[in-house]
């Protein structure tokens, strides 16, 4: 994909790339369930793709407040990459809205 600005780390295909940017764009037209469906699917290929999960925690927490899924997702980041700490931070953001008994 010539013409991104941004150097591709985690060294994700093309079709990953667009996928994640198909993914981001329903989200932001409010599409939650595409996104979700996207996003999953993608997962299924790939279990370990740390951009995927992060994505999938941004959507369960910010869209869909679902904030048990946010974590779990955010800490599957880290137990891949420890010392991603925006991860760390979106983490403990969606901790402090749980209860636990």
């Amino acid at each position: 994909m010539a013409g991104r600005a941004w150097k591709n780390t985690y060294r994700l295909s093309d079709a990953q790339l667009e996928h994640l940017d198909l993914a981001e764009e329903r989200m932001e037209a409010m599409d939650l369930s595409e996104a979700e469906r996207i996003l999953l699917g993608m997962l299924d290929e790939s279990p370990l793709c740390i951009p995927v999960l992060s994505n999938l925690g941004h959507l369960y927490g910010r869209h869909l407040s679902d904030f048990e899924k946010a974590v779990e997702y955010y800490q599957m980041v880290l137990d891949i990459e420890p010392d991603n700490a925006w991860a760390r931070d979106e983490r403990r953001r969606y901790q402090r809205y749980l209860t636990y008994d």
